[in-house]
Order: structure tokens, then sequence, then C-alpha cells
């Protein structure tokens, strides 16, 4: 994990002015940026279906003279929204998540992160108006299905997110950090083939493909010995079978796949869980078929010199950001493969203190006055980041040579 404050290289000047009109921008349109994040939340839509959320945000967006494109990458709730001031200067996007979970609505807070993005760019535009000597181009990415469908490798794959020289978001967690790393992610859909027959009068004559998804998981439960510490796998059996007097003919398995290593996870990891559906398959006599729904997730690549900012902005709204961590988060974010491709930031802000995110409780707290201060610091924050950026073309090249240097290494 980089340590942002030891990264070389000295703030950027912002003023006291650049804060000031940012604050005061912010207490115009606090209530409306709360009131997006309220109807989100009241309205939680899962991956790719997210038509509430979309449209809100597109509204909104298109109210205040963004150029807006929707359905990307054949996404119909995706979309790109751009303001541009000018001749030059750097294109800045600030990343919109707005899709919920299944049973437990926005337990990841997703309408936090599509307040405070809005609320950036809205704060972005109006000091680039305020101060016409700086030119750039401000895109909002609304980016669905984070929540297992890849939305950002799809939007990326069909080359939507082009020209784009830096992305943010800020995410809800249980503390605040400047940056972070994360796990590379492999979605895998096991489907057994079978035969059916009378589970009591002839079973001989039956294959059983819920034995093969319990051999799998079996298979899996040993691989777990040999596997490195930072490694996760973890599945549920999504189908079993129909009723129990008849040999299950078909079943069916999701299961994930983690590591902090992209090409280790897809070269070395992939190959032997999906062994294990195949051996499983072989020993029971059932087929299966392998797949994948979404793309896969890359691991989170931060950039050293945005982490430099983004932790001094903490500072200056009443945050205090934890240490660096030393180890990679272990979880995942399709952001991760924005960043491999784009110089990124996804801090996280604290929603409560130690909360665990995907619960019922976090889905509470992300509507509740503590989800408020969040949108309206995370708004702040990324507004900050932006502003500097476009007032020192010395940073952004400094941001694009720490991007180089990684890919590099």
């Amino acid at each position: 994990m980089i340590n942002a404050s030891n990264v070389h290289g000295v703030l950027p000047r912002f003023g006291h002015n650049d804060e000031s009109l940012l604050r005061a921008e912010l207490e115009e349109i606090g209530d409306v940026l709360l009131d997006i994040s309220h109807a989100i939340h009241a309205h939680p839509e899962t991956r790719f279906e997210e038509y509430f959320a979309s449209k809100l945000l597109v509204d909104k967006l298109n109210s205040e003279g963004f150029l807006v494109t929707q359905s990307l990458a054949d996404l119909p709730t995706a979309f790109r929204a751009e303001y541009t001031t000018g001749e030059g200067g750097p294109t800045l996007a600030f990343f919109c998540e707005y899709d919920a979970l299944e049973e437990i609505g926005h337990g990841c807070g997703h309408n936090i992160v599509a307040a405070a993005s809005i609320g950036a760019a809205l704060l972005t535009k109006d000091w680039l108006t305020q101060n016409p000597e700086w030119t750039g181009r401000i895109v909002v990415i609304g980016s669905p299905g984070e929540e297992g469908g890849g939305g950002k490798a799809l939007l990326l794959d069909s080359q939507c997110l082009d020209g784009i020289d830096a992305a943010m978001l800020i995410h809800p967690e249980g503390y605040t950090l400047s940056a972070m790393t994360t796990l590379a992610r492999s979605m895998l859909d096991f489907n057994f083939r079978g035969k059916a027959a009378h589970a009591a009068v002839s079973p001989e004559k039956g294959i059983n493909a819920l034995d093969a998804s319990v051999l799998t998981l079996t298979a899996i439960g040993l691989l777990r010995q040999q596997l490195p510490s930072d490694v996760r796998v973890h599945a549920i059996v999504t189908h079993g079978g129909d009723v129990p007097n008849i040999i299950p003919e078909t079943a069916s398995i999701r299961a994930f796949v983690r590591a902090p290593d992209t090409k280790l996870l897809m070269e070395n990891l992939v190959p032997r869980v999906t062994n294990c559906a195949k051996g499983a398959a072989l020993a029971t006599g059932a087929t299966v078929e392998i797949t994948s729904s979404a793309p896969p997730y890359a691991a989170m690549k931060p950039n050293a010199v945005l982490a430099r900012l983004v932790e001094s902005n903490f500072v200056r709204v009443g945050r205090t950001p934890e240490p660096p961590l030393t180890e990679v988060l272990p979880g995942s974010t399709d952001m991760g493969n924005v960043s491999q491709f784009i110089p990124s930031i996804h801090p996280v802000i604290e929603l409560e203190a130690g909360i665990g995110l995907h619960s019922r409780e976090a889905s509470a707290l992300a509507g509740s006055s503590q989800g408020d201060r969040a949108v309206l610091d995370g708004a702040l924050v990324l507004a900050m980041t932006a502003v500097q950026l476009f007032s020192s073309p010395d940073l952004v090249h400094e941001m694009k040579a720490s991007f180089a240097e990684g890919n590099a290494s």
C-alpha cells in the first residue's frame, strides 16, 4: 500500500478564497445533494436496473448545463455528462455508483457515492466559472452494476472513458482512508447437468447434479489449504434441485475468486478452481458448463499524487484519515479496472466507526445523518482535489508521471 504522506512532492497552493468559494457553494446546494442521496436510498435498484437513480442524476446534470449521453456500452442506466470551459486544461471525471444490494438495499452506500460525485462536479463547475483563467472539462460517469456486474469494465471496453486524465470517487466505509489497494476478482458460474430419476424407486438410474455441486464445494474447501493467505474463494449454491423425490438433473454454483494480483488470479487461481468443478463432474458422471456473467475486476491501483491531495483535503474538512494500509483491502471494485488505464483514486470516508458494509446496519446508516455528512464532506474533498488539479498543470504532469512509473514497475 502506498504511503500518501511520504510521497515526494509539494502540495499545490490552495488559497483561502478557493476553499471559501467551494464551501459557500456547498451551503447553496447541500440540501439538493441530500435530497438526491435520500431519494436513491429510498428506491434501491440492483445491478443494471437503476432506472430511477439514473434518471434522477441525468435530469439534474441536464438542468445544470451538462451535455449528457445516455445508454453507454449498451447499458440503459449508464451515462456520461460533460461540462467544458474553454480550450485546454485537464479532463477530470467523477464516477457515480448507484446500484443497491439484493434484499438489504443500499448496504454499500452507493447513494452516498452518487450524491457526493454529483456534488463535486457542481462545486467544481462553480469554481471554474468564477476562475476563468483556468479551463478544462468536467465529466460525470454514471457507472451501473458495480455490485457484481462490472459496469466500469464494460464502459472501458466500449471506449466510453477515452480522454479522461483522472478518475475519482469517494465511498463510505467504517473508517477514513485516502487510498487503498483491493483484490482482483473473477465471478464463475458452474452449471451441472445430470439425469433425473425417482429418488426412492430407481436412484441408480439417475446422475445427481447436486452431488457434483457438493463435491465441488468440498474440493474448493480442500484447495484453500494450498492457497496464499490473501486469496479468497467463496461460493453459494444458486440451484440444487426442485423436489426431494427426484434426483436433481441440474444444479448451479456461483463462486467469487479473489487475489491481490490480477495476473495470478486469471492464470493460476481461476484454472485451479474450475478444475474442482471439472473433477466433480467427472467423478459423478455429470457434465459442467463454466461461464462468467461479469467481466473480471482488476486490483485497484491508487495514484500516489492523488492520494497525497485527498489526504490533505480530508484534514481540511475535519476528517482524520487512518494511517495507510500495509495490506490489501480484501474487497473488490470495478474501479480497479479504471485505475489500470487512468490515474485514479478511490478514497473511503467514515460512515460510522467500525461499521461493516453489506449489512442492514450499513443500509440504515447510509440514509441517516451520518450518511448525509459523508455526502457533504465527500463532495467537498473531491471538489478540492479537482480544483487543485485544474489550477496546477505541473501537478497534472506529476500525477501522470506517477501513473506511468507505476505501469513501468
